[in-house]
This record gives structure tokens, sequence and C-alpha cells, in this order.
């Protein structure tokens, strides 16, 4: 609690386990529960909020300076912020950037996401990587009055995400069309006018950024929704088809998913390319599982070696499931490890156009690391017979 001569709190942070963290409050007002987890970047909040794997998740930035450059409607990954909440360490300044068209404060609170300064960042982190990603409630309220054994009976109420698709929650109502390329100085966002391949991408939350970088390798880009069907895609067809990322236990997704996959590999020249829960899809569709992870990966600093070549790439995160590296089917191979803890970040099939990747190449964390993937891609769709 703070001392007799302190300002009174306008915001808290309750864990599941009585753990109480005040602070001040900012964005909307009001309470929100959901799982928290740390990220790592030093910068990217405004697209780490509104990146549809966050759903049902609270985000503690471990970064101080968060709100320093404002937000501008260039930098959104999805329409909205999707993320439950935020948890910083510093309340963000006024912002102090050539491109920022708001102050975060703001856009949070005109958006309806709930987020708490003042917080001893580091204490909580180290909290969440020893116990695990808790389940909490975050409350925002000017007047600083908390019913605390209400908010701990919200967090301990929470029934995790274990078990839950949200990928239904994140994706698009219908399908539709995609050509906006990378931004490129100095023109920006540009169209892809000549598209060499035709593309289905299957949408469990995906970025924005992801698409751009497939219109960029020359795919005339089709997203669907994340509950089409087999039948449904190859009647576009696709020179290929792309797994997005998003929310959620891959497991519950995989109830619908992994039957459409599987349909697809039916298809044995069909290229297909999955990233984070897309990787994660096409596992279990190939007959490996997928586990809960302690705490998660979260951040744009995480080391990711590439088993064939040795190559280290610096890549960007967010998972807080992943695929069990021992239960991969005979035909299938490890591709990619996590420096930092030996997980699995990658696989193909050995005899086809198949592959997969945990990790984020379209977040340009390394800059340009991972960039290869989407080539890749591409290259193997130019190398399927007409």
């Amino acid at each position: 609690m703070p001392g007799p001569d302190s300002p009174k709190p306008t915001a808290c942070l309750a864990l599941a386990d009585g753990t109480i963290f005040y602070g001040t409050g900012f964005g909307a007002r009001g309470d929100t529960v959901a799982e928290l987890c740390f990220n790592t970047a030093m910068s990217g909040y405004q697209e780490i909020m509104t990146d549809p794997s966050y759903a049902g998740q609270i985000v503690t930035f471990t970064f101080p300076h968060i709100g320093n450059v404002g937000v501008n409607p260039d930098d959104d990954e999805t329409g909205d912020p999707v993320a439950a909440g935020m948890v910083v360490k510093w309340m963000p300044t006024q912002s102090s950037n050539w491109r920022a068209v708001q102050e975060l404060g703001d856009w949070l609170a005109a958006r309806g996401r709930i987020a708490i300064g003042g917080i001893d960042t580091r204490r909580l982190t180290r909290a969440i990587r020893q116990q695990g990603a808790p389940h909490v409630a975050l409350s925002h309220d000017p007047d600083g009055n908390f019913d605390i054994d209400a908010l701990v009976k919200k967090a301990r109420a929470f029934p995790g995400l274990t078990g839950l698709d949200l990928a239904r929650d994140v994706t698009c109502a219908q399908s539709y069309s995609w050509d906006e390329m990378r931004w490129a100085w100095p023109a920006g966002y540009t169209r892809q006018t000549e598209p060499r391949h035709k593309v289905v991408a299957i949408d469990y939350g995906a970025k924005r950024n992801i698409l751009r970088c497939l219109a960029s390798a020359g795919c005339d880009v089709t997203v669907m929704p994340a509950t089409a069907t087999a039948e449904e895609v190859l009647a576009r067809n696709p020179d290929g088809v792309f797994l997005s990322n998003g929310p959620g236990d891959p497991a519950a997704t995989g109830a619908y998913a992994v039957p459409m996959i599987q349909g697809l590999l039916d298809k044995p020249d069909l290229p297909i390319f999955g990233i984070c829960l897309g990787h994660q899809m096409l596992a279990l569709a190939l007959g490996a599982r997928t586990i809960k992870m302690n705490h998660g990966h979260h951040g744009a600093n995480h080391p990711v070696k590439e088993v064939e070549t040795g190559k280290v790439e610096i890549t960007s995160m967010n998972h807080g499931f992943a695929v069990d590296s021992q239960t991969l089917p005979t035909g299938v191979l490890e591709t990619h490890v996590s420096l930092f803890d030996g997980s699995n970040c990658g696989i193909r099939m050995s005899d086809r156009p198949v592959f997969s990747v945990q990790h984020h190449p379209e977040a340009s964390p390394g800059p340009q690391d991972s960039f290869y993937l989407f080539q890749r891609f591409a290259e193997s769709m130019d190398r399927v017979p007409a």
C-alpha cells in the first residue's frame, strides 16, 4: 500500500494468489480479467496491443519507456487493440514523434482498454517467470475505490487460455482481398500490381504486416475466415495456402482447423506456410501435439537457430503454447529451435513444400533476419509443376 504522503492509487492489479499491485490508471475505466504475460520488446507497443494473438491477455512491458512516440493508424496490426490491458513502469509522457497523431492514453480510452502505470514491472516479471502466467484482474477507478476481495475473486474465476478457442473471436467475418505491400521509403505503403501467385491466407488472427509481406513476395492474397473448409479454400484454386498467427489454445482451435488443413494436405504439390498459431495448427494436422508453456515467449529479441544451417536469427515471439518436438512424426523435421530454452520454433515436411515457424518473420526484429521465409514460400510456389 502507498504511504500516508503518497498520492492515492487510481488503478489496481490483483493476482489470483492474492498479490496486489497499486498504481496510476490511464486509458479506459473499469475492470478486466485476463492472463498476464510480459513482453521484452523495446519498441512496437502499438503493434503489440493490436496483435490479435494477445486476445485474453494483459501485457506487462518490461521496457520502461512506453507511450513516448504516441500512436498512429499506420502501426495498427488490426483495427483496434485486442490485448485486454497493459502494465507499465512509468506513466506515458507526452509523445514526441513526427508520426504521432494521438496520445497512448487517449487511444486506449477511446478503445476501451485499461492500463496501469507506476508498477514495479521487474518484480512482476520475476513473479511471472517463477510462478507461470497468472490470472489477474485489472481495475481503473479515478476515485481509487477498489473492492480487493472481489477483484481477487474475479481473477480466480478466470478460466484461463487452456482449452479456449479465441480464433473465432478475432477472425474476419468474410473473405477479402489484400494487395498492400510492406512500407518502404519514400513511398510508404504501395500496392502489389503484378502478383505471380494466388495465395489463400487463413485468418486465425492475422497481423496486417504478415499480409503485406506476402504481397511484397509477389502474392495475390485472399484472406478467408478461420472456419473455412478445405473445399472452400481449394475452390479458390490457390497456388499456396498461408496459415496465420492467432490467440488461444491450438488444440481447441484445432477442432475445426485440423480437418481443414488435413484436407489441404491431400494435395501433395500444394505449398503451405504457417506462422505462430498457424505453425501449431500445421503440427497438429501432421500428428504432433502442443503444450502450454510456463510463461511463454513474448518479445522482439529472441534468438532462434536454423538447425540445418546453424544460422541464428533474432526474432519476434508471441506465444504461450508450443509444439512438442518429441511428438513430431516420421517425415516431419524440426527446422528451428529457441536458443533460450530449446523449444520448437519450426518444422517442415521432408518431401513436400510444407513448412512453418513459431516466430514472427514479419515483425522486423532483426530487422530483416527472417524475411527470407516469405521468399522461400514464393519460391516453393515457383517450383510447382504447371
